[in-house]
Parts: C-alpha cells; sequence; structure tokens
C-alpha cells in the first residue's frame, strides 16, 4: 500500500479503524474517568452501529482494515512477536511472567489481549475489578494514535496513560506489518516513551487536519501541548517533507474542546462545519491562531486574525457551517454530541450523527441531501457520486457517541484520492 492523504476530502480509498472490544464490556462506572469516559456503553449494540458504519464507509471506500487484524497479522511471526513482547515489558507495561505467559498465547488472542486487557476476577462479591493488564477501550478512536500526512506517518504521542499503549500496538503496527514496508515515519512519539519523566510533547490525531499536501493545522489542546508542536514542526521541515506551513489553533482547555476535530472540518471544497464560539472571530470562546513557516530556520509563531482567515491567505476560502445551526442552545448540545466532527469521504459526501438534528438542517440548508442509514443500507436509495450533488449521511451511533467522539474521531484514511 503507498500511504497517500494530501487533503481531507479527496475520495476515500483505505482508511483504518477498529471494532470496539472486549476492551469496552469490562468497564464500569468507577473506571471511566481513568480511562477517559463519560458512559458506559453496551458492546453489544456499539459493536452493531460500528459495523452499519463501516457498511456505510464501503459506499465510498473499498478498503477498510481493523487495527486488531493487522496486529494479529504482525504477531504471526513468532520472532516480532517475541520482540514485541520483550519491548513492552521493557516499558514495564508488564511483568517477565505475564510475558513468558503472553509468548504462549496464538496470534489472534493474544492480538485481542493486548487491547481488551486481563481482568483479574473476583466472582460474586462486587469488588472493584482489578486487571493484569488494563484495557485501551478508546482504542477505536483511530484517528489519534497516528496519523497519516502525504505519504508518511505520525506515531502519536498520547497525553494520558490511559492512551499510550494505543499508540505503541499502532507503532508495532506500521512498522512491522508487510501492507505499510514502503511507508516512511515522519516522527515517533513513542520512541523514548520508556522514560515518562523526560516526557513533554505530547500529540493526540484529532488536533491533526491535513487541508493539503504542503498545509497543515494542528490544534494546541488539553491533549495536544505546544511542545508536541514543536516537534512535529521540526520533524517535518528536517525531513524535507512537502508541508511548509502549519496553522496553530489554540482551543480554550475543556473536556468539550478535546480536539480541533471537534470543533472544526472540512465537508468539501469550500464548505467546513465549525462550532461558531470558538471559530469564529470575536466568539465568546475564540481560538488563539499563529502560523508555523517551515521554509523558515527557526520554529517562530506569527499571529493570525482566525482560523478561516488564516486558511483563506492560503487558497481555502471556505463558507462555515454552523454546528446545531443558528441557536446558542442547539450549537452547544449538538457540539457536545460531535455535531462538528463529520468524516468526509468525499468532496460534498459527510458521515455524522443522525442524533445532530439541527446540525443536519443547517448541511441541508447548505444544498446537502440528508440521507439516513437504513435507506442506504437498505437500498432505498444511492449515493449519486457521479456527479456533484451533496450529501450529509446520518447514521445512528446512539451508544458509539456515549463514548465521545464522532465519525472522524473513529477513522484514520491510509489514502485519498488526489484533489
Amino acid at each position: 500500500m503507498r500511504l497517500n492523504v494530501t487533503s481531507e476530502i479527496g475520495r476515500l480509498k483505505s482508511v483504518l479503524v477498529h471494532l470496539p472490544g472486549r476492551e469496552i464490556d469490562v468497564m464500569i462506572p468507577p473506571m471511566m474517568n481513568q480511562l477517559l469516559f463519560d458512559d458506559i456503553l453496551y458492546g453489544q449494540v456499539a459493536r452493531e452501529e460500528h459495523r452499519r458504519f463501516q457498511q456505510l464507509i464501503r459506499f465510498i471506500a473499498p478498503d477498510i482494515y481493523d487495527i486488531q487484524d493487522l496486529l494479529e497479522e504482525v504477531l504471526d511471526d513468532e520472532e516480532l512477536k517475541r520482540r514485541i513482547i520483550r519491548d513492552m515489558a521493557r516499558r514495564r507495561i508488564f511483568g517477565r511472567k505475564l510475558a513468558a505467559e503472553l509468548l504462549e498465547r496464538p496470534p489472534a488472542i493474544l492480538a485481542q489481549t493486548l487491547i481488551g486487557g486481563i481482568p483479574h476476577e473476583r466472582d460474586g462479591k462486587g469488588e472493584l475489578p482489578t486487571f493484569d493488564l488494563l484495557p485501551v477501550p478508546n482504542y477505536f478512536f483511530m484517528r489519534d494514535p497516528q496519523v497519516v500526512i502525504g505519504d508518511g506517518v505520525v506515531i502519536c504521542g498520547m497525553a494520558t496513560e490511559a492512551r499510550r499503549r494505543e499508540s505503541l500496538l499502532s507503532k508495532y503496527v506500521f512498522r512491522y506489518h508487510p501492507l505499510f514496508r514502503d511507508s516512511g515515519c515522519w516522527t515517533d512519539f513513542m520512541e523514548s516513551d520508556d522514560e515518562p519523566q523526560r516526557r513533554t510533547p505530547t500529540i493526540e490525531g484529532g488536533d491533526i487536519l491535513v487541508p493539503s499536501r504542503d498545509l497543515l493545522l494542528v490544534g494546541v489542546t488539553e491533549r495536544t501541548n505546544r511542545a508536541g508542536v514543536r516537534q512535529l514542526a521540526t520533524s517535518l521541515r528536517e525531513a524535507n517533507s512537502p508541508v511548509k506551513t502549519i496553522i496553530v489553533v489554540e482551543l480554550p482547555r475543556q473536556r468539550s474542546f478535546m480536539h480541533l476535530d471537534t470543533v472544526f472540518t472540512i465537508t468539501s471544497r469550500n464548505e467546513c462545519l465549525i462550532y461558531p464560539p470558538v471559530i469564529l472571530p470575536g466568539g465568546s470562546q475564540a481560538a488563539s491562531v499563529t502560523t508555523i513557516d517551515l521554509t523558515k530556520k527557526g520554529i517562530s509563531y506569527t499571529p493570525q486574525k482566525s482560523l478561516l482567515g488564516a486558511l483563506k491567505k492560503r487558497g481555502f476560502d471556505l463558507e462555515p457551517i454552523y454546528c446545531g445551526g443558528r441557536m446558542a442552545v442547539d450549537q452547544q448540545r449538538e457540539q457536545w454530541t460531535d455535531g462538528a466532527n463529520a468524516f468526509t469521504l468525499a468532496p460534498g459526501i459527510v458521515l455524522l450523527y443522525e442524533r445532530n438534528v439541527r446540525t443536519a438542517e443547517e448541511l441541508a440548508a447548505h444544498g446537502y441531501h440528508i440521507v439516513y442509514e437504513d435507506d442506504l443500507l437498505l437500498g432505498r436509495t444511492e449515493l449519486e457520486t457521479w456527479t456533484d450533488t451533496k450529501y450529509a449521511i446520518q447514521m445512528a451511533g446512539h451508544e458509539l457517541s456515549r463514548a465521545r467522539g464522532g465519525p472522524r474521531c473513529m477513522t484514520m484514511p491510509l489514502e485519498r484520492e488526489e484533489l
């Protein structure tokens, strides 16, 4: 496979996902804060919603890969399996005794275990569960552990302990799987992750958008810090990447704005979904925007009036479509349920949760045809992809949305067509 992501909207060809598994089934309410959840999910329904989500993607993209399947294929090589288990033990994810036990597990079971964890049950006594290996229930938010930029990948440095193993597992897949043999790595934030006392840079994929081959948007949020932006910028410049400019968008440090893509996504060649109070200049919680010029020797920040203004200077004159419509109450409610976190399958064809009704109405006012999941899956309607018709596909996601992430959060494009 040739990694190729040079826009947010080019027709999707291949994408990385993860069907939520046992890792979400073992959570109980006292664990939610530690594992970054606001609710517990009903796994059976969440998985069915995710399967239907994948079917919707297949109307555009022929290739969907599950990270767990790829990890299993890597672990099928005995030498790689030993290398990976040794590396995880060296990083003190588990001890030598458990490492020896894990080496005996078949590849499929081991891949499931490294994601789903190993609970230590206390039958029938009602105590809090303990784990020999904690689960990583956020892993179905495949956007965050790694980011494909152009023809290379960034292995991200997650901000919280609960998610760091996600990046490590992704690192093993992108380093060792034959699918990515010819792919480069721009920077690996996990390279020195075994020295946590020295860790300062953090960056997560939901904070990185790729408008074009030479332009990135990067959010500074509660999950991505300036040190992470600096490391990314330095690595891209030293590798002579095609990226020439980074627009840095500093958001208020709030749970509801955990990543840039929770308040801004690009939906077509000339439109974007936004949460107005943060993205519009003069908004009540307006983001601070600066730019980094990677053609210059040092890393310095040049102030900009707004994100939309900075994009316009670089040839992206985007009309904003308001998440939640025009009423402040609806905007807040639907931003909370990821109304701005649309996943663009092709120019003007987007996926979002059907619960964000006001956002859908606003998209319809901008010429998008609203298509419901069942109508598409049951053949009652079809996407006229050979025309310029715009579509907003409404997916159910009532359980998935409890985890506080939308369609963009659950996907990592591997290849898009050039615009």
